[in-house]
């Protein structure tokens, strides 16, 4: 099954990403802040919490961080809030950000500058719905799994496309199928990296080598701000690019 970029590709390295560990278990403090927030601190009761609480052990957050944070949350999270950012970056690049803040004023002028300073341009929400389909995608270690023996078990469960990479497997699934796969890699018991619901490109942009590179470090420079939880684009990424970056 294939039809997306692979996810490793649009998130870039893995490596640099286990890179900015401290980053990573920010976002997953925000996330598990919020979850309690909405739903409160038992996860039995809580699904997103639960789901929180999973992508924080997806990037080895330790047990000891989790329980501060759920902690943490019945006297802090009432400050934060989600918020959604769309524009367009150089070459007509679409991009999507997924902020959690508590002060919305501080992060719509920190988005708009970045935007500003690095040729683009913020737009409106809504501005790229006919751009990205959200869905669910699931990140599972590839080690010791045959895909091939789980493709029928997972096709079962809702995946629409299976991507396999070096090191992980990306399941994507119908928005509305999200929790029936959540229950069918519990059942199968597949530890999960990371599991969310994702504004996902329904078409994939090329540009030149030299446009591209522009917009992967707006990218990364939307994703060193501490409010930004995650950035998706539907920049095409070649190897050509992908070397230049690492240079």
């Amino acid at each position: 099954m294939s039809g997306h970029n692979k996810w490793s590709t649009i998130k870039r390295k893995k490596g640099a990403l286990d890179a900015k560990r401290s980053k990573m278990f920010s976002r997953v403090t925000k996330e598990i802040m919020i979850a309690v927030k909405e739903g409160g601190p038992d996860p039995d009761g809580n699904a997103r919490l639960r789901l929180a609480i999973n992508n924080a052990k997806g990037v080895n957050m330790p047990k000891d961080n989790i329980l501060r944070a759920i902690n943490k949350a019945d006297k802090d999270s009432a400050a934060l809030q989600e918020v959604t950012f769309e524009g367009y970056g150089p070459g007509g690049i679409a991009i999507y950000i997924e902020c959690m803040t508590d002060n919305n004023n501080r992060t719509v002028s920190a988005i708009r500058s970045t935007f500003t300073k690095k040729g683009g341009s913020l737009g409106t929400n809504g501005s790229l719905s006919f751009l990205f389909e959200r869905k669910g995608v699931f990140t599972i270690p590839k080690a010791n799994i045959n895909i091939e023996e789980l493709e029928l078990d997972l096709i079962d469960g809702g995946a629409e496309d299976i991507e396999v990479s070096d090191d992980s497997v990306v399941i994507y699934t119908a928005k509305e199928d999200f929790g029936q796969m959540q229950k069918k890699l519990e059942d199968l018991k597949i530890d999960l990296e990371n599991a969310s619901l994702q504004p996902v490109p329904n078409d994939y942009k090329s540009v030149d080598t030299s446009t591209a590179i522009k917009v992967l470090r707006l990218v990364d420079e939307f994703e060193d701000n501490d409010d930004v939880q995650n950035v998706y684009h539907n920049l095409d990424i070649t190897d050509e690019v992908m070397a230049r970056m690492d240079e």
